[in-house]
């Protein structure tokens, strides 16, 4: 990682860390502003890889599936931002669906790389595993409890873990490969 890369990802990760700290504090009626972070966010890594698709992808080899998950990505950020005015549980529902489905395919890529023979596959599987434990957890306990803010305060405590891994990540030692 460079030297550039890490300054951006130490900036992201504390700004991830600002705004899930101010949506925990905020009143209970912050789903408007959860909807529109989740909107732009989406939005800019679309048009980002967008970008990435036009000035470079499109002339390698599988290529065109960095278009199609621009174009899907694009998609989810308009359909999210157009949930601004649903003052509902939908959003929040939507990002749980999309945290467990996260979690999952660390799982199954943790399988892969078991396979491939990596040692690194039991750290992917455990985060895997407790991202869908975590969603899953929040859908029981607003059902059971009948409290939507319990999905708030998950949202707001996958953010900041988020941000915690981004800030880490930005002081980690990165190995170097010596090809001889």
């Amino acid at each position: 990682m460079s030297r550039f890369q890490r300054i951006r990802s130490f900036i992201i990760g504390s700004i991830f860390l600002i705004f899930s700290l101010l949506l925990l504090f905020l009143p209970k009626d912050s789903y408007g502003t959860i909807t529109l972070i989740i909107a732009f966010i989406l939005l800019f890594y679309g048009a980002r890889q967008l970008i990435y698709y036009l000035w470079m992808a499109r002339h390698m080899v599988g290529g065109k599936i960095i278009l199609y998950e621009a174009i899907i990505i694009l998609d989810l950020g308009l359909f999210t931002y157009s949930l601004y005015d649903d003052k509902s549980l939908t959003i929040l529902v939507f990002l749980l669906i999309i945290y467990a489905f996260t979690g999952f395919v660390d799982i199954l890529r943790a399988f892969e790389e078991k396979k491939n023979g990596s040692r690194r596959w039991v750290r992917k599987l455990i985060t895997g595993s407790a991202m869908v434990i975590f969603a899953a957890a929040l859908v029981v306990l607003a059902l059971v409890m009948k409290n939507t803010l319990i999905l708030k305060y998950g949202f707001c405590l996958s953010g900041i873990y988020v941000a915690c891994r981004r800030i880490a990540s930005a002081f980690k030692k990165t190995a170097i490969v010596y090809i001889q």
